[in-house]
């Protein structure tokens, strides 16, 4: 859709004054466009070359030096100047503080290479081969869960996963983990479904959801349904007092 907008510009490359639609617009053809994205690529080209003979300058000085800075240093080496402070915190390299400039001996660095260790090659760490599986059913049946959570999540905490004759296996271990971790407090005796709270309290549903996070409400999840701690529940709402804290014992 062509704009009605017309606002009288001066052009950035021949300095013509012409009527734009946009206010974006700064050219007034497509050859004065044409001919400043030219000079920009040109400068940039300029630059980029500038910039590269800079730092071979830089380098050769380095080199004919006997004395580095940190920065110094890391552009000799190779390396990044965080990477170079690294070694000087683990003594690899040596260095003298001079109150607070670090200079570091160009020979001390060419020493690190007299008696340097045969190379190592880090071998991958060995994984542990994982025999035994859930398929999907199983994990439906002992937690109670859909297929859609335990797609989510094997795909969320990176669980393994196995395909065979077009069944779904995940790694028994890493979803027994997965749901030990969830699980909720045995000492907790006594649940509040949504529903109990919305009849004993006269709440909403996102009074709920509110009043739970901001309280720390245990929970646990039962199929689809969700239940809440009753006597943390009650203590939040005031209706019975707090339990004293335990105390140990004991003697130093």
């Amino acid at each position: 859709m062509a704009s009605n907008i017309n606002i009288q510009k001066k052009c950035e490359w021949c300095g013509k004054l012409f009527i734009a639609h946009k206010i974006s617009t700064r050219y007034c053809s497509r050859r004065c466009a044409n001919l400043a994205y030219k000079v920009k690529t040109r400068q940039k080209r300029i630059s980029e070359f500038q910039t590269m003979i800079n730092q071979q300058i830089e380098k050769k000085d380095c080199i004919d030096k006997d004395f580095f800075t940190p920065s110094e240093a890391a552009k000799y080496i190779g390396i990044s100047r965080t990477t170079f402070y690294r070694y000087l915190e683990t003594n690899l390299i040596k260095s003298v503080q001079l109150k607070r400039k670090t200079i570091i001996r160009k020979r001390d660095i060419e020493a690190l290479f007299d008696n340097a260790s045969p190379y190592k090659k880090h071998l991958p760490r060995a994984k542990q081969s994982i025999t035994d599986f859930y398929t999907t059913a199983e994990v439906k049946e002992k937690y109670g869960v859909k297929d859609s959570r335990i797609f989510h999540i094997a795909k969320e905490h990176n669980i393994s996963r196995t395909f065979h004759c077009g069944k779904t296996y995940c790694s028994k271990k890493h979803i027994d983990d997965y749901f030990a971790k969830k699980a909720h407090d045995p000492e907790i005796k006594e649940w509040y479904s949504t529903q109990d709270m919305q009849e004993k309290f006269s709440m909403t549903l996102t009074a709920i959801y509110s009043f739970v996070s901001k309280n720390a409400i245990p929970k646990k999840k039962v199929g689809i349904m969700v239940y809440y701690s009753k006597k943390h529940v009650d203590i939040a709402k005031g209706l019975i007092a707090p339990e004293e804290p335990k105390y140990y014992t004991f003697q130093p």
